[in-house]
């Protein structure tokens, strides 16, 4: 595996260098922006998921729901 072997010490230079390069500020909105996204994407998987199980329901059972 590519990062099998990434410790403490690593995951601190590449953050310092993340901030040196983005700066402190900047790094706080990538990752609000990324929770965002991610959060979103979750939301748009379980959306897809219930419209698929109201698909599959069968014509009679939706039919003696309404009545």
């Amino acid at each position: 595996m590519l990062f099998r072997n990434l410790g403490v010490p690593e995951l601190i230079l590449i953050l310092v260098i993340a901030i040196l390069i983005f700066g402190p500020g900047r790094i706080g909105r990538i990752g609000s922006e990324l929770g965002k996204g991610i959060r979103g994407f979750k939301e748009g998987i379980e959306t897809d998921e219930n419209k698929e199980d109201d698909d599959e329901r069968p014509a009679k059972e939706s039919e003696s729901t309404s009545e």
